[in-house]
């Protein structure tokens, strides 16, 4: 047994300890333990908004405060800032190396203030939703009928930049990637057109940055669109029980081996009382098993109040100032 060997096995023994023993585990302990399926003091959880901020500087701050505030055990790093537009048409791209400098320096400045001690993650909207960012629904819809050619190229060029993209991320010391696909349901997207033009470049995304510890596939989502993703590389599974109305029990049967996150209504977040929150989260965990971690469904508000936001860690038995 070499030393890194020896060092991990000990670092197993006092965490396996600590739970024998009731005791509080840090939180990348209780992160890896729940992606293990292992026992745990209480569920990892995480929860975030949209703080819509101009620069890298207050962007790093407001995540790590939201962070100091209510003791997230996973960092979930919002992005805001734009994918670059072409001088052109808006399709006629070309594959951008470093297509968000403003969000690889905000996560570096995220990473040293946290300090390795927290596990966060970087998100990336997938590539459907960045075409129409850099267009309208309208128009990426229109060159889906008159030049599918075109679309597809366009959505390829992005998938390769944001693959390049998240491995920066990862450089800088992000765990993952939360990939967020927002079209997986009837209102964004027929399911044929789903599959013919968004499911490849998806895929191909998260097979590009496969083996981080902590991506996660984001879903709004259909239940006939739900498995289409049972080929995708990916280890945790978030999604809304309350704006699908899947089950957390039909995921957990179409996904028995990966991590499930979720159970907490995102919608009507701001209303919660306490004991609704501990039901919800009791529920889901139930639904769900070990492999859990509890999470909103999607971003809590972003005029949620700092009482509101601290109903959830509350319930966890965390101390919020």
């Amino acid at each position: 047994m070499n030393r890194r060997q020896l060092l991990l096995g000990a670092a197993a023994s006092l965490a396996a300890f600590r739970t024998a023993k009731g005791a509080q585990l840090s939180s990348t302990e209780r992160v890896d333990r729940a992606l293990a399926g292992r026992d745990v003091d209480r569920p990892p959880f995480s929860f975030w908004h949209h703080f819509g901020l101009k620069t890298p500087e207050e962007h790093a701050q407001r995540t790590l405060e939201f962070h100091r505030l209510y003791a997230t055990d996973i960092v979930k790093v919002m992005s805001d800032f734009p994918y670059p537009k072409p001088a052109g048409k808006w399709y006629e791209l070309e594959v951008v190396d470093n297509p968000f400098p403003q969000q690889i320096r905000a996560l570096e400045l995220i990473r040293d203030g946290l300090n390795r001690k927290t596990y966060f993650i970087e998100t990336v909207f997938n590539p459907w939703n960045v075409a129409e960012k850099l267009s309208s629904k309208e128009e990426v819809r229109k060159l889906k009928e008159s030049n599918p050619g075109a679309l597809l190229q366009a959505l390829d060029v992005i998938t390769e930049s944001q693959i390049r993209h998240a491995k920066r991320a990862f450089r800088a010391g992000a765990s993952g990637v939360l990939f967020s696909v927002a079209n997986a349901n009837e209102a964004e997207l027929p399911l044929a057109d789903y599959v013919h033009f968004s499911r490849p470049s998806d895929k191909k995304f998260l097979a590009g940055i496969a083996g981080a510890k902590l991506n996660i596939l984001h879903l709004h989502v259909k239940p006939a669109y739900l498995d289409q993703f049972q080929d995708f590389a990916f280890p945790i599974l978030n999604y809304s029980d309350e704006v699908s109305g899947i089950p957390f029990r039909t995921v957990r049967s179409q996904y028995p081996s990966v991590v499930l996150a979720g159970g907490i209504d995102e919608v009507n977040y701001k209303s919660l009382t306490v004991d609704q929150i501990r039901a919800q989260w009791k529920a889901t965990a139930e639904a769900a098993g070990p492999k859990f971690i509890l999470t909103p469904g999607c971003s809590v508000p972003n005029d949620s109040s700092p009482t509101e936001l601290a109903r959830l860690p509350n319930v966890l038995g965390i101390k919020t100032a």
